[in-house]
């Protein structure tokens, strides 16, 4: 399982290849905020809100969005570790959920274990605010240079 690095926390994304990006609109529904990373190991955590519109019947957070948040703590520690240059098209994912998930704050963790030339290998994360491991995730990845993206849709 990862484990948590420490990071002196971020409170924007100001001063990171971030700030060269619009935040996609799923990153704006899932509530997607920087809070630490570190670029050189390929480690970035996010906060994300866990909203009431997110629950199912049975009043916990839908598995699908989580694995959103999941996937969306992964993609940009292969953009913050490739400097902006690179994004990440999913090849497989895993997901092993360990807890239900309740409103509020979540926090995920996304790291690279391998990047390749066209290939990587991401893990993440994702915790309640109190810090119990929710759900993990691991990924295949291919890696897209930034000004590839529009012939990436047809892989």
């Amino acid at each position: 399982m990862m484990k948590a690095v420490a990071m002196t926390p971020m409170s924007a994304t100001s001063g990171t290849i971030f700030d060269g990006f619009q935040k996609p609109a799923c990153a704006e529904l899932l509530g997607w905020t920087l809070l630490a990373h570190d670029a050189a190991k390929g480690w970035i955590r996010i906060a994300f809100d866990g909203s009431r519109a997110f629950l199912n019947p049975a009043g916990f957070i839908q598995g699908g969005l989580l694995t959103a948040m999941l996937d969306d703590s992964m993609g940009p520690a292969l953009l913050l570790m490739t400097d902006g240059k690179s994004y990440s098209v999913t090849i497989d994912m895993h997901v092993c959920f360990f807890a239900p998930a309740r409103p509020g704050r979540l926090i995920g963790e996304g790291r690279v274990l391998r990047l390749g030339k066209t290939i990587a290998f991401l893990e993440g994360l994702l915790s309640d605010g109190a810090g119990t491991p929710i759900a993990r995730a691991t990924s295949s990845v291919r890696v897209i240079p930034v000004g590839r993206l529009d012939t990436a849709a047809s892989v």
